[in-house]
């Protein structure tokens, strides 16, 4: 946690002092519809290269105790086939997250209705996306991202007051990202 908390203090000092038309600020409507509020800033760092920081945090618990609060913080380094900010790229990005999660249904877990899992999770991935110049300050992209991830948690046996059924960790392969967001340019 140490590590990725300097990781954040050196990309924001760097943010703060890159010049114009080299910075975004953007936010992922697909975390929006999961009740995730969420932020990203994006940063060139040469003519076909940028720095992504993606940050979403959902404190929220719904009706019946279900429950997706989490946390994430996703770097990326981005190759830009065009230039920074225009048509197609490539990513590598990793990411950590941690969540408490009950009573929701999850693709990759048919148990997460009948339990609670509380824990942590990172990885690393590829991705690829494009960005659509809409305006001198605006422009939209989408992106998939596939990689690796390793979680550790503990199960418990209802999603309230349930009984602790142990720790647990996994290794799998799955979609690392998914983003439809919205981008201001900052000149």
């Amino acid at each position: 946690m140490k590590r990725t908390a300097l990781l954040l203090v050196i990309l924001f000092g760097y943010l703060a002092h890159v010049d114009s038309q080299k910075l975004a600020v953007k936010t992922n409507a697909i975390y929006w519809a999961t009740a995730t509020p969420n932020l990203s800033l994006e940063a060139a760092v040469g003519k076909r290269v940028t720095i992504d920081l993606s940050a979403g945090y959902n404190p929220f618990t719904f009706k019946e105790n279900r429950k997706w609060k989490h946390y994430l913080i996703q770097p990326e380094i981005r190759y830009w086939l065009c230039e920074a900010f225009n048509g197609h790229f490539f990513g590598l990005h990793s990411g950590f997250s941690e969540y408490n999660v009950g009573r929701i249904p999850l693709l990759y877990n048919k148990d997460a209705r009948k339990y609670r899992y509380e824990g942590w999770l990172t990885g690393v991935g590829i991705s690829y996306g494009y960005q659509w110049i809409l305006g001198n300050h605006w422009n939209l992209e989408a992106s998939v991202g596939f990689g690796f991830v390793h979680a550790q948690y503990k199960k418990y046996d209802c999603p309230k007051c349930g009984e602790f059924k142990g720790k647990f960790h996994d290794n799998f392969f799955a979609p690392t990202k998914a983003a439809l967001s919205i981008i201001y340019l900052i000149k």
